[in-house]
């Protein structure tokens, strides 16, 4: 086996490539969906790569609990320098995991401070108008699009009109998970940063196509956008 047990490790590094040929050869929808499951793929495995190298490079040590057929000569010698990368990986994975779990942490910190800033307003409905001077717009998991005054007072009627396109595509598309799958995998392999960013793009012309689709004129939503 030798070498190519890392390789679950060293697939990762094509993200970059694979990234850059679906943003310029796919549309948008099909980028976000393909980028996302080959982010979550890969990290799923070099997660789970580190985790058998952490048990096989570590079941030999006097004290650890781990069943004997791990600590086998033949399962240790598939895997080069065995200890030593035993014990790299179990520093690599609880690096992951803790950076996964300060991710997820930090969006449910988000997601209680955005429910706060609208505990206020009316439950029922599905845009909330912030009174706020800076300009933002953006949605909530729950499916409620927030908009500040501000840019609202930058944009026309029809450009509101392709502003709120934009935002229901978002929601219509659950960007929201498919950037928090590829927000896991970037934070579980940092080889898998470029499909994150990747994806923050995407899932932006996704929306775009559709509203522009929505509103039925392709120039308006550029212009909206770009003023947004």
């Amino acid at each position: 086996m030798g070498v190519f047990v890392f390789l679950p490790l060293i697939l990762p590094l094509t993200a970059w490539p694979v990234a850059r040929l679906a943003e310029r050869h796919l549309h948008p929808r099909a980028a976000t969906r393909l980028l996302t499951g080959v982010g979550f793929v890969l990290a799923l495995c070099s997660t789970l790569c580190l985790g058998l190298l952490a048990i096989v490079g570590t079941a030999q040590l006097p004290g650890n609990p781990l069943p004997d057929g791990w600590a086998d000569p033949e399962v240790r010698a598939a895997v080069p320098h065995d200890e030593v990368v035993g014990k790299t990986a179990i520093v690599a994975l609880a690096a992951a995991l803790l950076s996964c779990g300060a991710f997820l942490t930090h969006r449910r910190r988000t997601a209680r401070q955005a429910a706060r800033a609208l505990a206020g307003l009316p439950g029922g409905r599905r845009i909330a108008v912030l009174p706020d001077e800076i300009p933002y717009a953006h949605t909530l998991p729950e499916g409620r699009i927030v908009v500040s005054t501000g840019m609202l007072a930058g944009l026309g009627s029809a450009e509101r009109r392709a502003l709120f396109a934009h935002e229901r595509a978002h929601l219509a598309g659950r960007h929201h998970r498919h950037l928090l799958l590829v927000g896991l995998a970037a934070r579980a392999n940092p080889f898998l940063r470029p499909l994150r960013t990747a994806v923050t793009y995407t899932v932006e012309r996704w929306a775009d196509e559709d509203a522009a689709r929505a509103v039925g004129d392709r120039r308006l939503t550029a212009r909206a956008v770009g003023k947004a």
